[in-house]
């Protein structure tokens, strides 16, 4: 069966239209249709209703087109595959991030790859799963690492597990709450919190901390997948952040940011994953760095926490 051919369907099925389908691969509309039309007569199948205003897939023609687009994506697996292997290349890379690996794994990751392999072009994405998995769909990313927990199930994801990163709140030196030895969860919300976006269990999770019904509203102040700004808006006013141990592993160090001692404080982490299509098997390069990123990832899940303070209760 013809791959050309089969690239058409799914050209026709995704634009619903013959006149754009023709344009985006290139084609005359009448060469286009005869195009279809050859593979239905192989086939001796109808794959489209030809309707006034669009093409729309038969039963027969989801069935086919599901296949065909299954075909393609091999097909350029294995395109791309070879030619790694014939040219002796270990690859250039593109891969995406979320905010806190960005954050906390990929300073050391990319300064070592500069290092060791000066010769590798890199193209780093940086944002939230949604856009990253939408990329990633579309073939511009080789993978993304990113907190996984709201990633929708598909057939056509894999996800490998990495270290979980830990969180809690943090204030900046000399922040009304900084010396108390153990603070409600409510009396954090007249100053307002800064954080990433949430997924909907730790929202749902900070609602039954800070008493407030399911369907309540967060204290949030700032929600921002930066995670540098976020900090620099925790260290220059009285704003909480909501981090994880890692990001701010520095800043505490300096005696810059305080952990906050708060009570009852539920579990708080980022479920960390590396996220690739399934069935396409990584460059050694990308494979180089997804093995280093489990390495970091369980490096830095394994460091001790900031200590709370141990001032007077009040």
């Amino acid at each position: 069966m013809d791959l050309k051919r089969l690239s058409h369907l799914v050209a026709l099925a995704e634009e619903r239209n013959f006149a754009r389908a023709a344009k985006r691969v290139h084609l005359s509309q009448p060469a286009f249709s005869r195009s279809i039309q050859a593979i239905e007569a192989e086939l001796g199948l109808p794959l489209f209703d030809r309707g006034t205003t669009e093409a729309t897939p038969t039963t027969a023609g989801s069935f086919v087109i599901e296949r065909a687009r299954k075909l393609l994506f091999d097909s350029r697996c294995l395109e791309r595959d070879v030619g790694l292997f014939r040219q002796r290349l270990i690859g250039d890379l593109a891969f995406g991030a979320g905010p806190y690996p960005a954050a906390t794994l990929l300073p050391a990751l990319l300064a070592e790859l500069r290092q060791q392999h000066p010769a590798i072009k890199m193209r780093v994405e940086v944002n939230n799963w949604t856009y990253l998995a939408q990329h990633l769909r579309n073939e511009e990313l080789d993978f993304f690492v990113a907190d996984t927990r709201e990633l929708p199930p598909g057939a056509d994801l894999h996800v490998t597990p990495l270290a979980r990163q830990h969180g809690a709140f943090y204030v900046h030196a000399g922040h009304p709450l900084q010396a108390r030895r153990r603070l409600h969860p409510a009396e954090m919300a007249p100053f307002g919190i800064a954080t990433v976006r949430l997924p909907r269990l730790i929202r749902a999770r900070l609602l039954a901390m800070l008493g407030m019904p399911p369907d309540g509203a967060l204290p949030l102040a700032l929600e921002c997948d930066d995670i540098h700004l976020l900090k620099h808006v925790a260290l220059g006013t009285d704003t909480i952040l909501a981090a994880s141990h890692a990001v701010v592993r520095e800043e505490v160090r300096q005696k810059r940011l305080s952990l906050l001692n708060v009570a009852p404080l539920p579990t708080l982490y980022a479920e960390m994953g590396v996220v690739s299509l399934k069935g396409r098997s990584h460059a050694p390069m990308a494979q180089l760095v997804v093995d280093r990123l489990a390495i970091l990832a369980a490096q830095s899940a394994n460091q001790s926490p900031a200590k709370p303070p141990t001032g007077s209760p009040s």
